[in-house]
This record gives C-alpha cells, structure tokens and sequence, in this order.
C-alpha cells in the first residue's frame, strides 16, 4: 500500500469515490489544495425531468484520492435516465452475442483490493465505488489486466465475439484495448483499440464524435463487435470503426491505460465478453424464438437502458420486414433476491419491452407480454456468465 501521498476525493450530488488507501494530512495540504482547486470546475445543467435535460449537480472537495472526477449526470450518451426521458438510439445497430464467455458485473467486490475476475499483467488496478457503483479504477504503472479464464494461452475469441463496457475518463488519454493476452499468448502482431473521450482508433483508422461531442467526465458506452474478420466499434450510439479486414485474428483480450496515474484515472464497469449467434430471423426461423441478453435495464427496475436499442433496433427490423409475424415477449430474471420479486420484475420488463416497440410502429395487436421470473434458466447461477445468460428477454412466435 501506497505511503506519504495525499488523496483527494470529490464528492458530488448524486456521485462520489470512495477508496481506502490512508488519508495524511501534512503542511502540504493547502498548496495542494490551492494547485487541484484551480482545475475544478462546475457542470450545471437545468434540471427538468419532463424534458429529459440534464439534472444540475454541485461538486465540493474532500481529501480521499489524487483525482478530480466530475460527472454530468444524465446527460444524453452517457447510459443513464433521468424519468421521462425516452429512448435514444434510433440508429444504433450493435447486437451483442448470446453466449456469454466472460462477464464481470463486479458483485461482492472488496473496495480497494485487485478485481477478483481479472488477472494483472502490470501496474496498479483496484476496485472503488464511483456514483454508489462499484468500479474497476486503472491507477498507475502502465496497468494492463486481462479477464482470469481456464487456459488463456489458447484462441478463446470465437469467429463472432462481442465485447462491452462502461468507460469514464476524466483526461484525454487513450484506453486501449487489445485484441490478445499479453500474458500468456504471444504473437508476431496484435492489433488493438484505442479509446478516448471523443474518438477511437485502430490501425489506420480513425473517428472523431460528430459535432465535436465529448464523453469526458461522464460514462460511455463502448461496444465492439468482431464478425469473421470484420471489426465495428463504437462510442455511445455512433460507429466511430468500421474495418472490413482485420489483419491480425483476435486471440484474447487486454485492458491497458499507459498514462494512469494518480492524477489521471480511468474507469471501466459493467465488462462482457460474448459470443456472437445468427441473425435473428434465421433464428427464429429455426428455434421458434428469439433469446437476447442484449436488452438491458437499470438494476432492479424496468427502465430500459440506451444500449438497448442495437437489439430493439434489429427485433423492429425483423418484425416490419415480416407483418404476418407475432410475438409474446417473456421476461426472465437471474434467482438473485426474493422470487415473487423476480416474478413481478420479469413482467414489468416485458411489459416495457412491448411498449417501447408499439412506440416504435409495431401494431399492439402483435405484441404481448409476460413475466417468467426465475422459473426457467436456461444456464446455471453459480457463474456471473450463467447469471447473466439467465436475465434475458425472449422473443416467442405465437
């Protein structure tokens, strides 16, 4: 454990840091204070939930850590809702995979300890809590981690993978992500991501956020989708990558921050790594149905999440392309919590599943809804990726 640094923590309305490293309080204090208290600044944004505008947070100082961390709130992009605010993300066409190979929601986390799903290549990483979440926070020493899996030294990144996150930076530094264990696989090349508040890059190519949008200071959402060798990215709802042929095969996945420090943090949560399936009529077709994992809601509620829309998108497509078609929509939950809980979270998930569709075009008359609760895993729930397969929305032909 780190000696003889002092720590800053910023707290705000709605959202704080919290880590455990000891607090020392010197002589040095207020010219610390004096240096870090220039750089603050305040985000207002009227606050207004029938209108769906960012909601007006005031932050003040503490000291806890040697960072500055500002957060905007609920602004558009940033994967949270204030009430009212409808869906966005109309063009958003990310899917992600069905069948989850690594996911890290970072449950029972100790504060302050190592990631206990990850395995350390170097630097320091540890878990806190940022906003009331538990998060992974990238500190210093060139940190790299890679996901702690059964045999890493082989290819376990299928033809079609997915990956997601939730990334935060408070500095315009690039996150990278690469597209093998720099622990246990070797190669004569990797090819890898880079990531920063508003663009990404890979090889050659390279995007910026239109209109000059940022994602500094509040969360994002990334979204990799890796098909036969082509290669899509993107930040928020936009593609920023868009890469026919991958030059190198994805082997495995690396996080990697060069430029954390205790001044500049980076934070990711929410990680999963999945397989990719056939397109969603073929399937239908086939099975009868349609599972996703893709739709995602806040925790403990129904309120659907932006990042829903890639698969909201696709079931849209599908079921205007084909009017003759009709579906129950059927909600099921992990067996985390009380049943009768889950079987009343369940229908009020489908439920708004449904409605946003009908919202969307699709008649009503096609469309019910149901809750099944945990009455129907489909995978066991001693794993966070059994747990995670089992909270999923299906699609059913009627």
């Amino acid at each position: 454990m780190m000696t003889g640094l002092i720590f800053t923590r910023v707290e705000m309305v709605s959202a704080q840091i919290k880590n455990p490293l000891k607090k020392k309080v010197d002589k040095g204090l207020n010219k610390l204070e004096d240096g870090i208290g220039n750089l603050l600044k305040k985000d207002k944004g009227k606050e207004s939930d029938k209108e769906g505008k960012q909601t007006e947070q005031e932050q003040a100082q503490e000291q806890v850590q040697a960072t500055e961390v500002k957060q905007t709130g609920a602004a558009e992009g940033s994967g949270k809702q204030t009430s009212g605010v409808g869906l966005t993300w109309s063009k958003y066409d990310f899917v992600p995979g069905d069948k989850i190979i690594f996911e890290d929601n970072l449950l029972n986390e100790e504060n302050g300890e190592f990631p206990s799903r990850w395995d350390l290549v170097q630097g320091t990483v540890e878990n806190a809590q940022f906003g009331g979440d538990n998060i992974i926070m990238f500190r210093g020493g060139a940190p790299t981690i890679i996901p702690y899996l059964k045999n890493p030294e082989i290819d376990y990144l299928p033809e079609v993978f997915t990956i997601e996150f939730d990334f935060y930076t408070n500095n315009r530094n690039s996150f990278t992500v690469f597209f093998l264990d720099r622990k246990n696989q070797r190669q004569a090349g990797q090819s890898s991501l880079s990531i920063n508040h508003k663009q990404m890059s890979l090889g050659m190519a390279s995007s910026y956020l239109p209109n000059n949008a940022s994602t500094e200071n509040k969360w994002a959402h990334i979204a990799i989708a890796y098909t036969n060798g082509k290669m899509k990215a993107y930040i928020d709802e936009t593609r920023l990558i868009n890469i026919p042929h991958l030059e190198l095969n994805p082997t495995g996945v690396s996080l990697h921050v060069y430029a954390a420090s205790d001044n500049y943090q980076f934070f990711i949560k929410n990680f999963r790594l999945a397989e990719g399936g056939v397109k969603y009529y073929d399937r239908f077709l086939q099975d009868g149905k349609i599972v996703s994992n893709g739709i995602r809601f806040d925790t403990g509620k129904s309120t659907l999440r932006p990042e829903s829309m890639g698969v909201l998108n696709e079931i849209f497509k599908m079921l205007s392309e084909h009017p003759e078609v009709k579906v129950s929509i059927e909600g099921h939950t992990d067996n985390v919590g009380d049943n009768d809980l889950n079987q009343k979270l369940s229908e009020e998930r489908a439920e708004a599943v449904r409605k946003q569709l009908v919202s969307m075009g699709i008649n009503a008359d096609r469309l019910t809804s149901k809750g099944l609760g945990e009455s129907k895993p489909v995978n066991t729930s001693d794993t966070p990726e059994g747990k995670a397969e089992n909270r999923r929305v299906e699609f059913v032909k009627m």
